[in-house]
């Protein structure tokens, strides 16, 4: 890998980054996201079990974090 980063910029330009989720579709998927979130939180804090963990709470906090992101990337704040 011995490669100037002249190179490697001439090489990138010709694969340009397209996003998997498109800039006018990022606060739907966010909001969905969010929805979710909170509402299996809901869920979860009327049944806390151990066995609710993995099926609840995981895919929450999981959904919220991604959707705080997709929030922000949709209104212009990027973090």
């Amino acid at each position: 890998m011995d490669s100037s980063l002249h190179e490697v910029w001439q090489a990138a330009s010709g694969s340009p980054f397209i996003p998997t989720i498109g800039k006018e579709n990022q606060f739907l998927v966010a909001f969905v996201l969010l929805v979710l979130g909170f509402g299996l939180s809901g869920a979860f804090a009327l049944n806390r079990s151990l066995v609710s963990l993995p099926t609840l709470a995981v895919p929450a906090s999981l959904s919220l974090a991604v959707g705080v992101v997709y929030m922000f990337c949709a209104v212009g704040v990027y973090v």
